[in-house]
């Protein structure tokens, strides 16, 4: 048996969304008791994360990270047609990535009790994302 829902988020800007009560009411609609969760964003400019869903300074940090590690506007990228950000809005999707699986049981998501999951938004403008939730 699969299922399969997608979901639209509003994104302010660059940051993190908890979605992991969406992503597990999909999880909850499906009937499945025991499988697999696949979460899937449609866009090279956002991800999705597991992480620490107690103390927001954990994707604070991350966030400073990622800034390191992808900076706007450096002088070495060639895409930027939609400003400073695009292109390391690429790069910080390439090094978090656009899917996650997360096993079901009892109908629920057997995640670890401080993990969340996040959509991370890495542009500085506002977009609206689609997030493929498919249970098998």
């Amino acid at each position: 048996m699969a299922y399969q829902s997608t979901l639209e988020f509003s994104m302010p800007g660059r940051g993190t969304r908890d979605i992991t009560g969406a992503v597990a009411d999909v999880v909850r609609e499906s009937g499945v008791q025991c499988g697999l969760a696949h979460v899937f964003v449609q866009h090279t400019s956002c991800s999705l994360l597991i992480t620490e869903n107690a103390d927001l300074e954990v994707r604070r940090d991350l966030e400073t990270v990622l800034a390191r590690l992808a900076p706007d506007g450096d002088p070495a990228y060639r895409h930027d047609a939609e400003g400073p950000d695009d292109m390391s809005a690429h790069v910080r999707s390439m090094l978090t990535g656009p899917s996650l699986q997360v096993p079901v049981g009892g109908a629920r998501l057997l995640l670890g009790t401080w993990q969340g999951i996040y959509l991370y938004e890495h542009r500085s403008a506002p977009h609206r994302r689609r997030v493929v939730v498919t249970v098998l």
